[in-house]
């Protein structure tokens, strides 16, 4: 299928210029129709019996062999959550960390990242998002670099796997903005997020962590899936590989959906992403002043960035503000084209 054709999967472009994936990914209607029949089954026979359990783990295991395989993990090092704020929580909560730890994280984090990193109970060191300040900030003290592969904010790229490389602390690396977005692998991170609504255009509350070694991280947040066997007193086995951190429940539903929205992403989704990307610098470098970056967001300044998102809304272009910077952030996928850009830019032309 050409991008185009592709493109017709999403019915949002019917009306929209939707440029918003950084936050949620467009929906397909494969994605919905895989959602629609699996509740259909709930409805008519109810959320019960053998083969409706075992259906439901079939598909948990389907979905966690291709998160994995996004990445370059193998599919026991896989954690099916419900966001990649869930994935920090389970991973700051696992390492015991008190006062006298420290962690290194960036003044550029989404509180996702930077609320689990607060609640651990580890001094906090924050500093400008660049490899010299990370690299610097470094002690004797510090147990965890928090950082996002590609900034939020602004799409910048942080070379994460090098100062998880050159500190030797392990690396919890917040996936949000990367997986799905250019190409990603877990090789040398000790604790990677994704986040299954955005990139992957999965449904609302998915996601996944990807664990280098699951037996070194406490199971410090156990739902019924963290246990092999288990005592009246709560004692348990835990259950083999990054399974024991699966944050609770996924209903087939979603499941379903998910996997069928993972598995629509063509080969060539990166160079077309990264395509769109440098001709939506390209288009509105004469008008804004754009943010350097290097990933799918594009960030661009403005003296009311509230205002001008809502006049492309008016128009039906959906872009977000970054709250305190001054900016609005465009994100562009591989599902973007060029009269998408073209929108944007005469909205914000005029």
């Amino acid at each position: 299928m050409t991008p185009e054709e592709r493109r017709e999967l999403f019915p949002v472009f019917e009306q929209f210029a939707y440029l918003n994936a950084g936050t949620f990914g467009p929906l397909a209607s494969a994605t919905l129709e895989a959602i629609h029949l699996k509740l259909k089954w709930d409805l008519a026979k109810g959320r019960a019996g053998r083969e409706y359990f075992e259906e439901t783990l079939a598909l948990r295991a389907d979905l966690r062999g291709l998160l994995g395989g996004l990445v370059d993990a193998e599919p026991e090092q896989v954690a099916l959550t419900g966001s990649t704020t869930d994935g920090c929580n389970i991973v700051l909560a696992g390492l015991d960390l008190g006062p006298d730890d420290e962690i290194v994280t960036t003044t550029d984090e989404h509180f996702g990242l930077l609320g689990p990193v607060h609640a651990s109970g580890a001094r906090v060191v924050v500093v400008e998002p660049q490899p010299e300040a990370i690299l610097a900030a470094v002690t004797p003290r510090t147990r965890l670099l928090a950082l996002s592969q590609v900034l939020w904010t602004t799409g910048h790229v942080l070379p994460v796997r090098e100062l998880r490389e050159q500190s030797g602390v392990p690396v919890l690396v917040d996936g949000a903005q990367s997986v799905g977005a250019i190409p990603v692998s877990a090789a040398g991170f000790d604790f990677l997020t994704i986040s299954g609504q955005k990139w992957l255009c999965g449904p609302d509350s998915t996601g996944a962590l990807v664990v280098a070694d699951p037996e070194r991280l406490r199971v410090a947040r156990p739902s019924y899936f963290a246990q092999r066997t288990y005592e009246e007193t709560g004692e348990f086995e835990p259950a083999p590989g990054a399974a024991r951190f699966d944050s609770g429940w996924i209903s087939k539903a979603i499941l379903s959906g998910f996997g069928i929205a993972v598995r629509l992403a063509p080969h060539w989704r990166f160079d077309r992403a990264a395509e769109m990307t440098a001709r939506c610098r390209e288009l509105l470098a004469p008008h804004v002043e754009v943010v350097p970056g290097g990933a799918t967001l594009v960030a661009f300044r403005s003296d009311d960035p509230s205002a001008l998102v809502s006049r492309l809304a008016e128009e039906t272009v959906v872009v977000r503000e970054i709250p305190k910077t001054g900016l609005v952030r465009a994100s562009c996928g591989w599902w973007t084209n060029e009269e998408d850009l073209d929108r944007l830019v005469a909205v914000v032309a005029s």
